[in-house]
């Protein structure tokens, strides 16, 4: 239950994210709405998985695993470089929360 919560925390901190680039600085109306509803939602989904999973494992995947696909989002959808160093920073991020978990962070 607490992995399901976390998923759909990131995937509407995700969305959040990615409209809060077209919400142009919040000039926009729908897509800044959009962004408040992903945050709002992706931080209650968050407090919800708190009650079952370790602060530290929880913040450490969302927080990672949301980088690394609004980078993926960017360099897939909106023609962001995917350079190797930018591909690199985000395999350190995945290896940085695996080795969370690994060193007994649950």
């Amino acid at each position: 239950m607490g992995y399901g919560l976390l998923a759909a925390a990131i995937a509407a901190e995700v969305a959040g994210t990615t409209a809060m680039k077209y919400s142009e600085g919040f000039t926009r109306l729908w897509p800044s709405l959009l962004t408040v509803a992903g945050y709002l939602l992706a931080f209650g989904l968050l407090a919800q998985t708190l009650k079952t999973l370790s602060m530290s494992s929880a913040y450490a995947i969302w927080a990672g695993v949301g980088t690394a696909a609004v980078a993926a989002i960017g360099m897939l959808f909106m023609h962001e470089p995917a350079g190797p160093v930018k591909l690199v920073g985000i395999a350190l991020i995945v290896v940085g929360v695996v080795v969370l978990n690994l060193g007994g962070a649950h």
